[in-house]
């Protein structure tokens, strides 16, 4: 098979790519190693960025999203019951959205399926060859059969555990990543939500976050020890956990999912080699404090899609050339503050030692300073797509 951009991964930042491509004539074929039924129910990420809804708009994909998705113009942060709410509209003029990652990538599929852009699921892809010279090749496997993807370029979109990381040569990239001491025990829940916003909590007992994916159904989050169990959860003790540590009566419905994820940062400073380009979790992985994850691929994509763009139809390669530097300065700075969130809000010490009192002023400070207010705000809700040149 022969087309100009082969695309590893069928995920939001691959999907995205070939739809971005699509709209200026460019042809691309998509490979994904699993179902597509199970691509699109792959619970991730549920917090879209003003920019990245407008990414979806102008790719003709966001009709669902915008009557399903809820808008959100703030959250709340809490410390020990003591809550201040930081308002995303009046610093910063933008909002959020919480519309679920299944839901967006069904969205995306679907155009994609429309636009005749094809997309091979159940395919593992191999190797990648000759990514230095202008004919690289995907080599992938499907229905017990060898086959090639011969392109141009090759995007790598396999996330964190995929062939285009392991690619690039160990000596043209430098890896950074923190382990943090805890994870999160994350529910999905027929639960109407009782808060009309976010509320991130520190409490003694822990991190919690009250979130959503509708009007019917919540999404929470308990900090708890990296060697736990789901086993120790009843549903009953987490409904009450998280009550203690929210601080409000929630609506107790039906658990339908429930897993402990550990909590990293991860990333390297190289995101390309030869014609070969990484983007989203291939790449980097950040905590999900921030809600920054599927943001941060879109933001990978917008640069990697300009740069494919102005070569087809200048011949230029100024933009590709850069386009690690473009995606690594917003890389760190997202990594900053996704690390800045995670410890704020998560308990570390005991409490009244030294280092859980600097956190209890860090907060304290937050619930005085209009400046600090506006510095998680426009961190929150994401810079311009061409902020970082």
């Amino acid at each position: 098979m022969k087309t100009q951009v082969g695309i590893i991964g069928a995920g939001p930042s691959g999907l995205t790519l070939a739809l971005l491509l699509q709209q200026k004539g460019i042809q691309s074929v998509i490979i994904e190693n699993r179902s597509r039924e199970y691509v699109e129910n792959r619970v991730r990420a549920g917090l879209l960025e003003h920019n990245t809804v407008e990414v979806f708009d102008g790719l003709q994909v966001s009709e669902r999203l915008h009557k399903e998705g809820l808008v959100h113009h703030g959250c709340y942060i809490n410390y020990n019951g003591k809550s201040q709410r930081i308002d995303f509209a009046k610093h910063t003029q933008k909002e959020v959205t919480i519309y679920g990652q299944q839901e967006v990538v069904k969205d995306l599929i679907n155009a994609c399926e429309a636009r005749e852009i094809p997309i091979i699921f159940e395919a593992e892809a191999k190797e990648i060859k000759n990514v230095e010279s202008e004919n690289p090749a995907i080599h992938y496997t499907h229905l017990g059969e060898e086959k090639v993807i011969y392109c141009d370029f090759v995007g790598g979109c396999d996330g964190f555990h995929g062939l285009a990381r392991k690619t690039l040569p160990k000596d043209t990239y430098n890896e950074y990543k923190i382990e943090y001491p805890f994870s999160w025990l994350g529910i999905l829940a027929y639960s109407v939500p009782t808060y009309d916003e976010l509320i991130y909590a520190y409490h003694s007992n822990g991190f919690a976050l009250a979130s959503l994916r509708s009007e019917k159904v919540s999404r929470l989050y308990l900090q708890v020890d990296n060697n736990d169990s789901v086993e120790n959860w009843s549903d009953e003790k987490i409904w009450n956990e998280l009550e203690n540590r929210l601080g409000i009566t929630l609506d107790k419905g039906e658990v339908f999912e429930k897993s402990i994820t550990p909590m990293r940062s991860f990333m390297i400073d190289n995101m390309q080699f030869g014609r070969l380009f990484l983007a989203g979790d291939s790449a980097h992985i950040v905590p999900p404090t921030g809600a920054k994850g599927l943001n941060l691929a879109v933001a990978d994509i917008h640069n990697l899609a300009q740069g494919l763009i102005e070569f087809y139809e200048s011949g230029s390669q100024e933009s590709l050339e850069n386009y690690s530097k473009k995606c690594v300065a917003r890389v760190w700075r997202v990594q900053d503050f996704s690390n800045f969130m995670t410890y704020l809000c998560h308990k570390q010490a005991v409490e009244g030692s030294f280092e859980s009192l600097l956190q209890k002023s860090k907060f304290d400070y937050l619930t005085i300073s209009e400046a600090y207010q506006k510095t998680i705000a426009e961190n929150y809700v994401g810079f311009p797509l061409d902020t970082f040149v």
